[in-house]
């Protein structure tokens, strides 16, 4: 986040955070709802999450990656930093990432599809944050986490890695219990 002092000029939207503790973390939550309505919805496509998941049945190993708060991970163009404008009761703030709120499901699904573009349907499934490495088997699970890894550093993604899975045979993915013998439901 940058600092930002308005003297001539307000923003043309301000919005309010609010603090809420969530899993013992603070986060900072603005409502950008009047703002996503005035904005031009991005028609790029998401995926199926059913043909997704069904993409990954029959690997032998999985490896499940979550991005770490992907919102704040994408630049935001500077030009549009002034519309997502928070106040602290003393200064003006904009964030310099996309935060949390905004309406950008598609602008993360077209990074992911950027960042493995010749992995997508091969060894990688990727839906919004949720990214998954499989292995078909297991000789070959290390080469592709490796080519995975290469292509987090090179865009520059970090992972959280208290939601990352490595060499499992199932695990949760968009909401979805998957294992090597197809969908089941998730227990929780």
């Amino acid at each position: 986040m940058k600092s930002t002092t308005y003297f001539k000029l307000a923003p043309d939207w301000l919005f309010n955070p609010v603090l809420v503790k969530k899993n013992g973390n603070w986060r900072v939550c603005i409502d950008f709802t009047n703002l996503n309505k005035t904005c031009l919805t991005d028609n790029y496509p998401l995926l199926m999450i059913d043909q997704l998941v069904k993409a990954i049945a029959g690997h032998e190993l999985l490896s499940f990656m979550d991005a770490y708060t992907i919102y704040n991970q994408i630049k935001m163009h500077p030009p549009d930093e002034d519309k997502i404008a928070f106040t602290t009761g003393q200064e003006i703030y904009c964030y310099k990432g996309m935060p949390f709120g905004v309406k950008a499901e598609a602008t993360f699904q077209r990074m992911d599809n950027k960042v493995f573009k010749d992995q997508i349907g091969s060894t990688v499934e990727v839906y919004v944050n949720d990214m998954l490495v499989k292995s078909v088997q297991r000789t070959n699970r290390l080469q592709h986490l490796d080519k995975a890894f290469d292509l987090l550093r090179q865009y520059k993604v970090k992972l959280n890695p208290k939601k990352c899975t490595f060499r499992v045979a199932s695990g949760k993915f968009s909401g979805y219990l998957v294992t090597q013998g197809g969908i089941e439901a998730d227990p929780d």
